[in-house]
This record gives structure tokens, C-alpha cells and sequence, in this order.
């Protein structure tokens, strides 16, 4: 049977097929590429983690060094993220994502060079200044292209990048350093840096081929291709977009911005006590190999990407942000206790990171269909890059938490325990100060009625589903 669904503007109709089509189409041109960028964005970010298995003996550095030298990166993101956003809007993501990926891969591929804190602290700053924007600027670009109905699907294939990082550069990472140690009179960790940089400055190159500013500019797309993605985003322009704050200084004032920035601010802290130590912890349970320890990575890593796909599509489907979040949440919470408690156990252990990962990871594409559907307007590329920038002050705290209760006990138990704590309390806040805006965002009025056009966009999904 055919299904059709009638645009917000006109009166063309468009087969929900040759809608999917279109889609299909833009996510094999744009999120392809850019899930490759975050990919390796990712892992040059977390590869210090793998690094740390030699470099920390190497160097001499303790684990509050680590902490603090791995936790830095996010001082020099938080201070340049909204400026990169904001630039984005006006510049276009080609000129931004260029300098980006390029400025990034090679202050990672720099990091060979290191022989003191000072200079791992410096190091790790820089990397945080030159990648800030990619991420915020990446989720601001995806809003030009995908509708409501669309988003949580899109952001979690987007998102599950930093799984597929753990899957596939986990055991690259253990191989570089456990073959290439010594060759040329360089160690496994600084071949590590070297080779896991090349490619962001690779990827830098190929942006202004591959990535348009805007669907009008797609030379790849037919006339009739971009009147579906305009017209499928004119469909939630309509009455819910005056309850929606437009500019940055509305952003600014709006006190459930800083609610989303604590929330997702958590979710931060429980996907690093993951990326950072999940090498460092598996050694504990027993795992001497760095090679091992990559290959048993791939699991926790492999079950976060299915879970990241298969829970935001769920979430779309319902048109549901904020219990999906908030369970989330509550059971990432959970799995880090699990994690605690099961830490000399390799099998336990694997399982609670698994169970961890599915859950935590998650939180991202779900926080940012939710926000998403929240602003509007230059308050979308400020504000994006605004709670992004305060968020992601958890990449500091929490391996700051993480090496401090290392070298205060002997153990992480305690800084876990932390961490899942402030999983719990950012599920409650979800429920309890999201209420409104959250369910209007997502195309339903105060009374839980679909509103005009975001209705029939739910409808078409719901069958092409």
C-alpha cells in the first residue's frame, strides 16, 4: 500500500518511501563522513588511555598527573566551543570542520614529543582548543538537514562513533604499541599518537568535497530531494517554535539551559570513567596484554554501539525523549556500582561495562534530540555549544575523580560510586525539570495531542518504520 505524506507548505504530496529514499541518500553522504570524523575525533581524544598502559612508565607520571593531563583537553574546549559554533553559523561548516579536523590531527600526532607534565598538560589543552566545535557544530549542521522525527536515529548512528572507536581502535591501539615498540628508536605510545592523528588531518582535506553549508547547495541532490528535506523542516517551524528561545541572549537566560547542561554534564562524567580507565581497570582484573586488553575492549564497545542505535530508533519511534533519557541514566548509574563491585572479576566486569556503555553512551543522542527540539535559531548554534562547553567540563572532573580516588585509596571504587550518583540525580532532573518543553519539542502539545504538521511527520515515520 501506498502512503503519502502531504507537506506543511503546499499541496505535493511525497511517497513516504521516496521520503526514506532522500534520507538515505543524505546519511550515506553526510553522516558517513561525518561518523568516520568522530570516530577518529574520539579516539584521538581517549587514546591517552591506551597510551597510559607504557607512557606513565615511561615518563614517570602518577595517576593524578594522568587524571589531570587526560581531564585538560576539556579547560581549552570548554573556552573555545561556543565562539567555534558561533563562527560555524556564519562561516559555513566547511571552512570550520577544515580547521578543525586538520588543527586537531596535528596536535594529537605532536603528542609523541612529550617528556614532562608541563608539557602533557599543554598538549592536551591545545587538542581541546582545535577540536572544540566539531561536536556541537556537527549536531547544529544535522538540524539543517533532519526533522524531529529523524533526529534521535541520525544523532545516535552519529554518536555510536565513539563506540565503534572502542571497538575498533582498542585492539589498533594495543597492536601499535605492542608491535611497533621500539622501531625507530620510538616507543608503542608514540607511534600510537602519530598514527592515530593522520587521518583527522586526511579528513580535514576531503571536507570541502565531501560536505555542503546547506541542502540548497547539495549539487548531489535533485530539485526534488531538497523540496522534501525543506519542506519535512518546515513542519516543526510552526506553532511549538514560538514556545522555543531564538537567540543566544534568550539562551543565556533561560534557566532550564543550565538544567540540560547538568544532565548531559553527568552523562560526560559516565562515558569518561569508561573511555579513561576501562584499559586501566581490565589490567587490574587480571589482563597484562595491551593487545588483550584491547581485544577484550571490543565487547563493552560493540554492545554501546548496538544499544545507541537500537534505543534512540526506539525513541524516535515513540516520539519519547525523556524517560528513555532519564532510564538511561538510572541504569548507567547502576552499572558503574556493578563496575565497582565486580572490578577483580574479568567476566563480571566486562559485563557491567557492556551494561554501562549501552546505557551512558546512549544519554548523548538522546540529550541532543531533546535540546534540539528545545531551540531555535542563532540560540541553537550558541546554545548547543553553550551547554556542550559546560558539559563537557565532566571530561576534566571525571578522570580527575576517577585518578584522585586511585591515589587516594588503591582503588576507583570510591570515584565510581561518585559518578554513578550524579547519573541518578541528572535521571530525577530529567523527570522533574523537563516536563513541558520536552513533550511540546517533541510535536505534542501540553495535553499530549500531536500539534499541527509534526503530527503527520509522526505518522509517516511511524509507517515507514
Amino acid at each position: 500500500m501506498e502512503h503519502s505524506l502531504r507537506d506543511v507548505v503546499g499541496n505535493t504530496r511525497y511517497v513516504a518511501d521516496e521520503v526514506d529514499a532522500t534520507y538515505r541518500k543524505v546519511s550515506w553522504r553526510l553522516v558517513a563522513f561525518l561518523f568516520v570524523g568522530y570516530l577518529i575525533a574520539y579516539l584521538d581524544r581517549i587514546n591517552v588511555g591506551f597510551a597510559q598502559l607504557q607512557m606513565q612508565h615511561d615518563l614517570g607520571f602518577s595517576d593524578a598527573v594522568y587524571g589531570l593531563g587526560a581531564g585538560i583537553f576539556f579547560t581549552g574546549y570548554f573556552l573555545f566551543e561556543v565562539p567555534s559554533n558561533l563562527m560555524l553559523e556564519k562561516i559555513g561548516v566547511r571552512k570550520t570542520m577544515t580547521r578543525v579536523m586538520i588543527c586537531w590531527g596535528l596536535v594529537s600526532m605532536c603528542m609523541l614529543f612529550i617528556s614532562s607534565p608541563i608539557e602533557f598538560y599543554a598538549m592536551r589543552f591545545l587538542l581541546g582548543v582545535f577540536e572544540a566545535g566539531f561536536t556541537p557544530g556537527v549536531i547544529l549542521y544535522l538540524t539543517y538537514w533532519y526533522p524531529e522525527t529523524r533526529r534521535a536515529r541520525v544523532l545516535g548512528i552519529f554518536s555510536s562513533a565513539i563506540t565503534v572507536a572502542g571497538v575498533i581502535g582498542s585492539p589498533v591501539s594495543g597492536a601499535i604499541m605492542t608491535h611497533l615498540a621500539g622501531v625507530h628508536g620510538m616507543s608503542g605510545w608514540q607511534w600510537l599518537f602519530l598514527l592515530e592523528g593522520l587521518p583527522s588531518v586526511v579528513l580535514g582535506l576531503l571536507v570541502p568535497v565531501v560536505l555542503v553549508n546547506h541542502p540548497r547547495d547539495a549539487r548531489w541532490l535533485t530539485g526534488r530531494e531538497k523540496d522534501i528535506i525543506e519542506h519535512q523542516l518546515a513542519a516543526e517551524r510552526g506553532p511549538s517554535a514560538a514556545n522555543r528561545s531564538h537567540t543566544f541572549g534568550d539562551a543565556l537566560k533561560d534557566p532550564r539551559i543550565y538544567l540540560f547542561a547538568f544532565v548531559y554534564f553527568a552523562v560526560i562524567c559516565g562515558i569518561y570513567a569508561v573511555s579513561f580507565w576501562l584499559p586501566t581497570i581490565l589490567k587490574n582484573a587480571g589482563v597484562n596484554d595491551a593487545f588483550e586488553i584491547g581485544m577484550f575492549s571490543i565487547i563493552p564497545y560493540g554492545v554501546g554501539a548496538l544499544g545507541m542505535i537500537f534505543i534512540s530508533r526506539h525513541s524516535d519511534i515513540k516520539m519519547e525523549r525523556r524517560w528513555h533519557l532519564a532510564g538511561c541514566a538510572f541504569i548507567g548509574g547502576a552499572a558503574l556500582v556493578m563496575v565497582a563491585a565486580t572490578a577483580s572479576s574479568l567476566a563480571l566486569a566486562l559485563l557491567a561495562f557492556a551494561i554501562a556503555t549501552a546505557t551512558i553512551f546512549t544519554g548523548m543522542p538522546l540529550f541532543f534530540a531533546m535540546l534540539t527540539s528545545y531551540l531555535s535559531g542563532t540560540a541553537a548554534a550558541g546554545g548547543i555549544a553553550l551547554i556542550n562547553s559546560l558539559a563537557l567540563i565532566g571530561g576534566f572532573v571525571s578522570p580527575a575523580i576517577m585518578g584522585w580516588a586511585k591515589t587516594t585509596t588503591g582503588s576507583f571504587t570510591s570515584g565510581l560510586y561518585i559518578l554513578a550518583a550524579l547519573l541518578v540525580i541528572a535521571g530525577f532532573a530529567v523527570l522533574l525539570g523537563t516536563p513541558k518543553h520536552a513533550t511540546r519539542a517533541t510535536g505534542r502539545d501540553d495535553a499530549g495531542e500531536p500539534s499541527p504538521g509534526a503530527a503527520e511527520l509522526e505518522q509517516a515515520a511511524l509507517r515507514s518504520n
